[in-house]
Protein backbone atom coordinates (compact mmCIF):
# COMPACT_ATOMS: atom_id res chain seq x y z
CA UNK A 1 0.00 0.00 0.00
CA UNK A 2 3.16 2.43 1.47
CA UNK A 3 4.72 1.52 -2.17
CA UNK A 4 1.67 2.06 -4.35
CA UNK A 5 1.41 5.37 -2.73
CA UNK A 6 4.80 6.34 -2.88
CA UNK A 7 4.83 5.81 -7.05
CA UNK A 8 1.64 7.58 -7.17
CA UNK A 9 2.83 10.74 -5.23
CA UNK A 10 6.41 10.40 -7.86
CA UNK A 11 4.19 10.15 -10.28
CA UNK A 12 2.52 13.40 -9.48
CA UNK A 13 5.85 15.17 -8.65
CA UNK A 14 7.09 14.14 -12.36
CA UNK A 15 3.98 15.76 -13.76
CA UNK A 16 4.35 18.94 -11.23
CA UNK A 17 8.24 19.45 -12.47
CA UNK A 18 7.17 18.75 -16.40
CA UNK A 19 4.68 21.06 -16.99
CA UNK A 20 6.82 24.07 -14.45
CA UNK A 21 9.04 23.17 -17.29
CA UNK A 22 6.46 24.06 -19.97
CA UNK A 23 5.57 27.43 -18.04
CA UNK A 24 9.41 28.24 -17.40
CA UNK A 25 10.14 27.61 -21.19
CA UNK A 26 6.78 29.95 -22.20
CA UNK A 27 7.77 32.46 -20.38
CA UNK A 28 11.33 32.47 -21.62
CA UNK A 29 9.40 32.35 -25.19
CA UNK A 30 7.20 35.18 -24.14
CA UNK A 31 9.56 37.56 -23.21
CA UNK A 32 11.84 36.94 -25.88
CA UNK A 33 9.08 38.14 -28.48
CA UNK A 34 8.31 40.90 -25.50
CA UNK A 35 11.48 42.01 -26.38
CA UNK A 36 11.06 42.22 -29.75
CA UNK A 37 7.75 43.74 -30.07
CA UNK A 38 9.19 46.62 -27.90
CA UNK A 39 12.06 47.10 -30.30
CA UNK A 40 9.21 47.27 -32.97
CA UNK A 41 7.26 50.10 -31.11
CA UNK A 42 10.56 52.00 -30.36
CA UNK A 43 11.44 51.61 -34.50
CA UNK A 44 8.22 52.52 -35.56
CA UNK A 45 7.84 55.47 -33.01
CA UNK A 46 10.68 56.67 -34.72
CA UNK A 47 10.39 56.07 -38.53
CA UNK A 48 6.27 55.91 -38.14
CA UNK A 49 5.69 57.21 -42.01
CA UNK A 50 8.42 54.81 -43.40
CA UNK A 51 6.93 51.70 -41.51
CA UNK A 52 3.33 52.96 -42.69
CA UNK A 53 4.57 53.02 -46.43
CA UNK A 54 6.70 49.80 -46.17
CA UNK A 55 3.03 47.24 -44.51
CA UNK A 56 1.64 48.74 -47.71
CA UNK A 57 3.88 46.42 -49.64
CA UNK A 58 2.47 43.38 -47.76
CA UNK A 59 -0.49 40.98 -48.53
CA UNK A 60 -3.30 41.81 -45.96
CA UNK A 61 -5.52 39.17 -47.72
CA UNK A 62 -2.20 36.71 -47.18
CA UNK A 63 -2.09 37.99 -43.52
CA UNK A 64 -6.11 37.50 -42.66
CA UNK A 65 -5.42 34.00 -44.22
CA UNK A 66 -3.14 32.95 -42.64
CA UNK A 67 -4.13 34.47 -39.24
CA UNK A 68 -7.54 32.10 -40.02
CA UNK A 69 -5.65 29.03 -40.75
CA UNK A 70 -3.66 29.34 -37.74
CA UNK A 71 -6.79 29.66 -34.99
CA UNK A 72 -8.27 26.89 -37.00
CA UNK A 73 -4.85 24.92 -36.06
CA UNK A 74 -5.21 25.86 -32.51
CA UNK A 75 -8.89 25.02 -32.13
CA UNK A 76 -8.35 21.34 -33.91
CA UNK A 77 -5.30 20.88 -31.32
CA UNK A 78 -8.13 21.51 -28.75
CA UNK A 79 -10.13 18.74 -30.48
CA UNK A 80 -7.13 16.31 -29.92
CA UNK A 81 -6.90 17.07 -26.54
CA UNK A 82 -10.60 16.63 -25.66
CA UNK A 83 -10.95 13.42 -27.74
CA UNK A 84 -7.64 12.02 -26.25
CA UNK A 85 -8.86 12.78 -22.88
CA UNK A 86 -12.27 10.79 -23.95
CA UNK A 87 -10.03 7.65 -24.68
CA UNK A 88 -10.70 8.34 -28.98
CA UNK A 89 -8.06 7.28 -30.43
CA UNK A 90 -9.46 7.78 -34.20
CA UNK A 91 -10.77 11.39 -33.52
CA UNK A 92 -7.30 12.13 -31.60
CA UNK A 93 -5.52 10.84 -34.37
CA UNK A 94 -7.67 12.70 -36.92
CA UNK A 95 -7.67 15.80 -34.67
CA UNK A 96 -3.96 15.94 -34.82
CA UNK A 97 -3.42 14.79 -38.52
CA UNK A 98 -5.73 17.87 -39.21
CA UNK A 99 -3.84 20.18 -37.09
CA UNK A 100 -0.62 18.85 -39.18
CA UNK A 101 -2.24 20.08 -42.40
CA UNK A 102 -3.48 23.48 -41.29
CA UNK A 103 0.32 24.33 -39.53
CA UNK A 104 1.66 22.71 -43.05
CA UNK A 105 -0.84 25.31 -45.19
CA UNK A 106 0.11 28.18 -42.81
CA UNK A 107 3.92 28.00 -44.02
CA UNK A 108 2.83 27.24 -47.86
CA UNK A 109 1.19 30.73 -47.25
CA UNK A 110 3.91 32.06 -45.40
CA UNK A 111 6.58 30.85 -48.17
CA UNK A 112 4.19 32.45 -51.13
CA UNK A 113 4.40 35.32 -49.32
CA UNK A 114 8.06 35.65 -48.13
CA UNK A 115 8.75 34.65 -52.18
CA UNK A 116 6.90 37.65 -52.69
CA UNK A 117 8.28 40.21 -51.18
CA UNK A 118 12.31 39.14 -52.03
CA UNK A 119 10.93 38.71 -55.68
CA UNK A 120 10.32 42.85 -55.01
CA UNK A 121 13.90 42.97 -53.94
CA UNK A 122 11.94 43.64 -49.99
CA UNK A 123 14.61 41.96 -48.03
CA UNK A 124 17.25 42.36 -45.61
CA UNK A 125 20.56 42.85 -47.89
CA UNK A 126 18.55 43.91 -50.95
CA UNK A 127 19.76 46.87 -52.76
CA UNK A 128 16.56 47.70 -53.97
CA UNK A 129 15.66 48.27 -50.06
CA UNK A 130 18.68 50.09 -49.08
CA UNK A 131 17.51 52.97 -51.76
CA UNK A 132 14.22 52.65 -49.89
CA UNK A 133 15.63 54.59 -47.03
CA UNK A 134 16.39 53.26 -43.06
CA UNK A 135 12.98 53.13 -42.00
CA UNK A 136 12.10 50.11 -45.28
CA UNK A 137 15.00 48.48 -44.03
CA UNK A 138 14.36 48.23 -40.45
CA UNK A 139 10.87 47.13 -40.88
CA UNK A 140 11.55 44.41 -43.27
CA UNK A 141 14.50 43.59 -41.24
CA UNK A 142 11.97 43.20 -38.46
CA UNK A 143 9.38 41.57 -40.82
CA UNK A 144 11.38 38.86 -41.98
CA UNK A 145 13.13 37.98 -38.27
CA UNK A 146 10.41 38.00 -36.46
CA UNK A 147 7.75 36.31 -39.07
CA UNK A 148 10.58 33.77 -39.62
CA UNK A 149 11.54 32.81 -35.70
CA UNK A 150 7.76 32.15 -35.52
CA UNK A 151 7.90 30.01 -38.54
CA UNK A 152 10.73 27.96 -36.91
CA UNK A 153 8.46 27.68 -34.02
CA UNK A 154 5.76 26.05 -36.21
CA UNK A 155 8.59 23.51 -37.91
CA UNK A 156 9.51 22.57 -33.84
CA UNK A 157 5.81 22.12 -33.26
CA UNK A 158 5.92 19.83 -36.56
CA UNK A 159 7.98 17.28 -34.83
CA UNK A 160 6.12 17.54 -31.51
CA UNK A 161 3.31 17.13 -33.23
CA UNK A 162 4.16 14.14 -35.24
CA UNK A 163 5.88 11.99 -32.84
CA UNK A 164 2.63 12.96 -30.55
CA UNK A 165 0.75 10.85 -33.70
CA UNK A 166 2.89 7.88 -33.38
CA UNK A 167 2.73 7.64 -29.84
CA UNK A 168 -1.38 8.05 -29.84
CA UNK A 169 -1.10 5.53 -33.05
CA UNK A 170 0.78 2.98 -31.32
CA UNK A 171 -1.29 4.03 -27.44
CA UNK A 172 1.80 5.52 -25.95
CA UNK A 173 -0.63 8.26 -25.30
CA UNK A 174 -3.96 7.56 -23.97
CA UNK A 175 -6.89 8.67 -22.09
CA UNK A 176 -4.69 7.21 -18.73
CA UNK A 177 -1.71 8.97 -19.96
CA UNK A 178 -2.31 12.47 -22.03
CA UNK A 179 0.18 15.24 -20.22
CA UNK A 180 2.38 15.19 -23.40
CA UNK A 181 -0.82 16.43 -25.67
CA UNK A 182 -1.86 18.73 -22.94
CA UNK A 183 1.76 20.12 -23.46
CA UNK A 184 2.26 20.25 -27.01
CA UNK A 185 -1.45 21.82 -27.29
CA UNK A 186 0.20 24.62 -25.09
CA UNK A 187 3.12 25.19 -27.16
CA UNK A 188 0.93 25.03 -30.66
CA UNK A 189 -1.74 27.84 -28.62
CA UNK A 190 1.72 30.04 -27.78
CA UNK A 191 2.64 29.61 -31.42
CA UNK A 192 -1.04 31.20 -32.20
CA UNK A 193 -0.62 33.64 -29.40
CA UNK A 194 2.58 35.47 -31.04
CA UNK A 195 1.33 35.13 -34.63
CA UNK A 196 -1.93 36.71 -33.62
CA UNK A 197 0.53 39.65 -31.88
CA UNK A 198 2.69 39.72 -34.99
CA UNK A 199 -0.22 40.31 -37.38
CA UNK A 200 -1.43 44.01 -36.54
CA UNK A 201 2.01 45.18 -35.68
CA UNK A 202 2.80 44.40 -39.66
CA UNK A 203 -0.33 44.63 -41.74
CA UNK A 204 -2.87 46.42 -39.92
CA UNK A 205 -1.26 49.15 -37.81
Amino acid sequence: MSQSLSMTRNLSQQKESTLSGVWLFIFIELLLFAGLFLLYAVYRYKNGVAFDLASNELSLTSGVLNTIIILGGSLSMAYTTIAIRKGNKMAALFWLLNTLFIGFMFLVNRYFEWKGRIDFGLFPGSEDLARLGHGDVLFFGLYFFMTGLHALHLLAGFVVLIYATAKVNDNGINANNYSFIEKTGTYWHLATLIWVLIFPLFYLL
